[in-house]
């Protein structure tokens, strides 16, 4: 079988450069229907051209600029060490986890030359793939390692609410204490009840650090 392997692996590497790509995606999703780890996505890293990725609209986690230079030095050094984690509806991939790699690989003109204009994606499971179930894996992939904004941070909790949510749901999902579900379902409870009254910037909800962490972690670079 190791012989088989080579000899197609040579004839991989006489096709053009696009139908390579194809062929390579196709054979890991092949090899993961066999694999005693097919329940994993990282099993199965697929190359997408980056113009077919978008940003998800929830992302409450922020870095500084001088931490996406960072992240850039740190791909260009190493090469993308972890792939972005998506959910494929119809034609385009959505960014449930590395916004800020996908960015360096579509702004850097040197990383998007050396990965020719492609990304490294995994995709979710198909049965987490409800936007309640998406945002909350965004949350936890983000939270360790992540500064939250805690104004989206409560939008989210309110979100996720209406889409019939318990607080011990939202707790065990996201990772929290019921006091901190309690705590940000208030923050925005607040700016509903004074959304229509004249106030000073100083009691503005926006004026919270919106630097402030969620939790007690160190902040790291996604």
């Amino acid at each position: 079988m190791k012989d088989e392997i080579i000899a197609l692996a040579k004839k991989i590497k006489k096709l053009e450069f696009s139908e390579k790509v194809e062929v390579l995606n196709f054979i890991r999703m092949e090899m993961r229907k066999v694999s005693p780890f097919k329940h994993e996505p990282i099993e199965s890293i697929q190359w997408v051209p980056a113009h077919e990725i978008k940003a998800n609209d929830y992302n409450p986690n922020s870095v500084a600029p001088p931490e996406m230079k960072l992240l850039e030095h740190s791909i260009l050094e190493d090469g993308y060490t972890q792939p972005i984690v998506s959910f494929k509806e119809n034609d385009l991939y959505e960014v449930v986890d590395g916004f800020h790699r996908t960015r360096v690989g579509k702004e850097s003109k040197k990383v998007n030359k050396r990965i020719h204009g492609y990304l490294p994606l995994v995709i979710i499971n198909d049965e987490r793939t409800a936007k309640g179930d998406r945002i909350a894996s965004t949350i936890r992939h983000n939270r360790a390692r992540g500064k939250h904004k805690v104004d989206a941070m409560s939008d989210i909790v309110v979100d996720l609410k209406k889409r019939n949510w318990s607080d011990d749901k939202i707790s065990r999902e996201l990772g929290m204490d019921a006091d901190e579900v309690l705590r940000l379902t208030q923050i925005t409870g607040l700016a509903e009840m004074f959304k229509d009254q004249e106030f000073s910037e100083a009691w503005e909800v926006g004026s919270i650090n919106e630097t402030d962490s969620l939790s007690d972690n160190v902040e790291a670079i996604p």
